[in-house]
């Protein structure tokens, strides 16, 4: 049986590298974990603050390295969910794989804007504070100083990326979606979620995994057992 393509698309601050503990984890999945600008193997390059010339950027990276012709899921949270949207849309257009699905997870609707912002934050405490309040989740590496000097202007250009986000015309996708939201979410309310129903003509599924917002970093298996079954 030919394995599904799970193209992971990174939440804010995150790499490629952080999808690479999923691989393995399901024999009908072959995980791709998407790497953008200013981290990891692409640290000299300067990380985007446009989600398109972002979305461009993956699927220029895609058609080089995925496999055409094959089922493909595309994945994204939070950040990731509106790049993995709007990637969505390029990849459908060119008919690259033989079926298409998107997983949005943590994220409201591509036309729902945060009310809460943190990119305006000039001190730095003061912005992984907010990044940490809003998100629930406070990366070790931050409580570094060396590490917090490396890694704040990537989250910093990611977290713009995301706030100044707007979709760039009114089209939908014709494809399969599902969401998946934690189920303590403050971040991000059920209401929200339920809107990506604006987001395609094709059917979409809901769902909730135990957990705040950022519910699957520590436990990823009850997230990829329901992707390996959105089929």
């Amino acid at each position: 049986m030919q394995k599904i393509q799970l193209i992971c698309l990174p939440f804010a601050g995150a790499g490629a590298s952080f999808f690479q503990e999923w691989k393995g984890t399901h024999d009908s999945l072959e995980i791709h974990g998407v790497q953008l600008p200013g981290r990891e193997k692409r640290f000299l390059e300067e990380p985007y603050v446009n989600a398109h010339r972002a979305a461009d950027d993956v699927v220029a990276s895609l058609k080089r390295e995925s496999l055409p012709g094959a089922p493909a899921i595309i994945f994204g949270h939070s950040l990731g969910a509106v790049l993995a949207f709007e990637v969505a849309k390029k990849m459908e257009a060119l008919n690259f794989y033989s079926s298409l699905r998107l997983v949005a997870s943590g994220s409201p609707d591509p036309w729902t804007q945060r009310a809460s912002r943190a990119s305006d934050v000039v001190n730095d405490a003061a912005f992984v504070a907010k990044i940490c309040e809003l998100s629930g989740y406070a990366h070790e590496a931050l409580e570094d100083p060396m590490m917090r000097e490396l890694l704040l202007p990537i989250l910093r250009a990611d977290v713009r990326m995301h706030e100044d986000y707007r979709p760039g015309d009114a089209a939908t996708l014709g494809i399969p979606v599902m969401t998946v939201r934690g189920t303590d979410d403050r971040l991000v309310a059920r209401e929200q979620v339920e809107c990506w129903h604006k987001a395609t003509t094709s059917i979409v599924r809901h769902e909730e995994i135990p957990g705040g917002h950022m519910y699957f970093v520590r436990e990823p298996l009850p997230l990829l057992n329901l992707i390996a079954r959105f089929q």
